[in-house]
């Protein structure tokens, strides 16, 4: 199997739009993990934080992304903090890991209003600038190519693709 392009960044960066686009222009199939963890479910994310809490929905987490890495060779968007875990780290190695690099403010004026549980607090813009900054060296650490998603998801796909490995 052809290892997957694998598409990280915080929330808000594009993961979900620019890996439609992706998927589209090279032909294959696109699973966003944060999606297919709510189909197996039967839930949302934010349910599973509200009843469950962080913990479980991270275990969740951790079975259905690393089933997805293991089973899929099409695009894959993973969710913002999975990178958080060493195990779907690890499962990483030789694939095409992208991360769509965003400030923490283009970030949060794509997310503002919406329905995150993590930035479930007095100031979420903080919350946000936070946990973006408690991340920044694992995105850093697992990309095999980094792009400046802060442009327009047709861009950001095309720049993916020029920076893909070419078949031998």
């Amino acid at each position: 199997m052809t290892p997957a392009v694998v598409l990280t960044g915080f929330m808000g960066s594009g993961k979900s739009t620019v890996g439609q686009e992706l998927s589209r222009l090279l032909d294959v199939e696109f699973i966003d993990t944060d999606t297919e963890l709510e189909r197996r479910e039967g839930r949302t994310i934010a349910d599973i934080f509200t009843n469950d809490g962080e913990a479980a929905f991270r275990a969740l987490e951790v079975d259905t992304v690393l089933d997805v890495l293991a089973t899929h060779d099409g695009v894959i968007a993973l969710g913002g903090g999975s990178i958080t875990n060493p195990k779907i780290v690890d499962a990483l190695s030789g694939h095409h890991v992208v991360y769509l690099k965003i400030t923490a403010e283009q970030g949060f004026s794509r997310v503002a209003g919406s329905d995150r549980p993590l930035l479930a607090s007095a100031d979420p813009g903080a919350r946000y600038a936070e946990l973006l900054a408690g991340r920044l060296a694992v995105y850093s650490g697992i990309a095999t190519q980094t792009v400046d998603a802060s442009a327009l998801p047709a861009d950001v796909a095309a720049m993916i693709i020029s920076g893909l490995p070419q078949a031998s």
